[in-house]
């Protein structure tokens, strides 16, 4: 079984709720395990956290993009991986990312750019979405992909939605075929 990791922060829940989209479809591929690591308001996460995402042969980053770059939660993590990084413990791993905000740029590509840094850093295999975009006068928030990420998965959650409101269904069903292709790569890669 490939070993899935995802790696999150979420403020108001909307990030959350991507997490599991994202989870549900990694589960859903053939050969695939998933395990969620949320990280809390103080930035930490459970004890043993390093030695699982050493065994996983794939970690998912996940932040709200706040104020153009991931959540500062985020960063104590990324910025505790150094361990890892030392050691080459991700090294080869597939590495790939999602993040949220309000507005419908809400300057989500610094954060993607700070995800595939951290990836490239841990030497890792970087995997986007894979997915066209509904880039036409007749799609919008209810198709997959409407905000036309590559890199990585970007969904938009209204200042003033709740997370039982947003995201909406387009960025879940994008996020749940994302996760899908991420767990179908690892797959593979361990062949």
């Amino acid at each position: 079984m490939a070993k899935i990791a995802i790696v999150y922060f979420s403020g108001y829940g909307h990030t959350a709720k991507l997490a599991e989209a994202v989870e549900k479809g990694a589960a859903s591929a053939a050969g695939a395990s998933v395990e969620i690591f949320r990280i809390d308001g103080e930035g930490n996460l459970p004890d043993g956290w390093m030695e699982k995402l050493a065994a996983a042969d794939a970690i998912v980053y996940g932040s709200p993009t706040y104020m153009g770059g991931p959540a500062w939660q985020f960063k104590k993590f990324a910025d505790a991986t150094s361990k890892a990084w030392f050691t080459q413990a991700w090294k080869d791993k597939i590495g790939a990312a999602f993040t949220n905000s309000a507005s419908v740029n809400g300057d989500k590509a610094m954060t993607m750019s700070y995800f595939v840094t951290l990836a490239m850093q841990h030497g890792q295999i970087w995997v986007g979405t894979g997915l066209m975009p509904s880039n036409t006068k007749a799609h919008g928030p209810d198709d997959v992909n409407w905000t036309a990420g590559q890199t990585g998965l970007l969904a938009v959650s209204p200042s003033d939605a709740s997370a039982e409101e947003a995201p909406r269904k387009g960025d879940l069903e994008t996020a749940r075929l994302f996760g899908k292709r991420v767990a179908e790569v690892a797959v593979k890669l361990r062949g």
